[in-house]
């Protein structure tokens, strides 16, 4: 088994970082569906119900999707540093040639706001090489990208 680090998505936001973190990472169940119910249908708690360490959430994919759904389990959450640690251990999302993607998501204070920035580390099956180029890779960046840019807009227009 390979472990390759990508960054999914390094960006600035004029959002404070705890609307950000809360939005993004804490009430994710609450807002994402609401914000992007053509990627994301729902979010259920699987085990647990609150976003803490331990708790397992369901992500189900809109209809028409490649993708039914995904599962995530909370390894680590420090409100006060804005930083979430959470691993995606099942679902159609990993493909033939991932085991699991542990995901660091980080949100930190900026001049103009914060910096949002979330590491993924893909844990392969055999020998599986996964690089930036490959289209499970480009897939995940692309969906995070989209997720943040629309809970950013969404936050922008209900401050």
């Amino acid at each position: 088994m390979g472990v390759y680090t990508f960054t999914i998505v390094d960006e600035t936001s004029s959002i404070a970082p705890s609307k950000l973190y809360d939005a993004l990472c804490i009430d994710n169940h609450n807002v994402v569906p609401k914000v992007v119910p053509n990627i994301i249908k729902s979010i259920d708690f699987v085990e647990g119900v609150s976003t803490s360490v331990g708790c397992v959430k369901q992500y189900n994919f809109a209809e028409g999707s490649s993708y039914k759904y995904t599962k995530d389990k909370i390894n680590e959450v420090d409100a006060d540093n804005y930083y979430l640690k959470f691993t995606n251990f099942e679902g159609e999302t990993l493909g033939d040639v991932l085991e699991y993607i542990v995901y660091e998501v980080k949100v930190k204070s900026s001049a103009c706001g914060s910096h949002f920035k979330i590491l993924a580390h893909f844990h392969t099956k055999g020998d599986v090489v996964v690089t930036e180029g490959d289209a499970i890779v480009k897939g995940i960046i692309q969906s995070f990208l989209m997720v943040f840019k629309a809970v950013e807009e969404y936050l922008c227009k209900n401050p």
